[in-house]
């Protein structure tokens, strides 16, 4: 059962999320940060002499760091190592994630009210850990978190298996259907509820194509935090 955030009919216990964990992608769900990524395949891919494909973002979205690189190489046909491109990319957008990317609206207030109510607080991403801690702790977050967990920390598995958040809520002593997913694309969205995880996307620009069918599987929708549920 969940309780939407602008539910004040009555008070919340201290204790109410006690025994449950909130699992958060980063990119287009906890941070506003897609457009960065969109900035850098445009000036990657023009630099190269190609135009971004409609279906790029979509389709190396779920993809761990090292996986986009390998796909951007073989769908162009480029002579560089997935290295070359991962440090490429590293240079272009880690400015951006210390300088200027915010979070999404109210995500502070939540993360900080899904504390104090007692729930367990991770990250499941496919961002490089610099990137994540370095944005994180700028925007006064990062503490606020129990557990990190990365594609890379099981073995660059993309997010479409659920390896990533199963590794988030064994961090915590979680489980699984005690968790809830706040993702912003469909595979993820699709392999956690496959698992047992409760679901609630995030509206992302990058993912408008699929909203309709993630509206019909996700436990729950929102376009900023305010929607998010009290009680996990």
């Amino acid at each position: 059962m969940t309780t939407p955030a602008g539910d004040t009919s009555a008070p919340i216990p201290s204790d109410a999320n006690a025994g449950k964990a909130a699992i958060f992608d980063l990119d287009g769900t906890l941070l506003d940060s897609m457009h960065v990524w969109t900035d850098v395949d445009n000036e990657f891919l023009h630099k190269r002499g190609f135009d971004v494909p409609a279906d790029y973002a979509e389709s190396i979205a779920h993809l761990s760091f090292e996986g986009c690189a390998e796909y951007t190489i073989r769908r162009f046909g480029l002579p560089d190592s997935p290295q070359d491109l991962m440090d490429e990319w590293n240079r272009m957008a880690f400015d951006a994630y210390t300088t200027t990317v915010p979070l999404k609206p109210h995500a502070g207030e939540y993360l900080r009210h899904l504390k104090a109510t007692g729930a367990k607080l991770a990250v499941a991403t496919s961002l490089p850990p610099r990137f994540r801690e370095a944005v994180l702790r700028r925007l006064g977050v990062y503490d606020l978190f129990d557990a990190f967990s990365s594609v890379g920390d099981v073995g660059d598995v993309s997010k479409d298996q659920p390896d990533v958040y199963l590794h988030a809520a064994a961090q915590v002593g979680v489980k699984p259907t005690d968790c809830t997913v706040f993702e912003d694309i469909l595979v993820g969205i699709r392999v956690v509820k496959s698992v047992g995880m409760h679901a609630w996307a995030m509206y992302d620009a990058s993912s408008k194509s699929h909203w309709p069918q993630i509206q019909a599987i996700a436990d729950g929708v929102m376009h900023d935090f305010s929607e998010a549920p009290r009680i996990l």
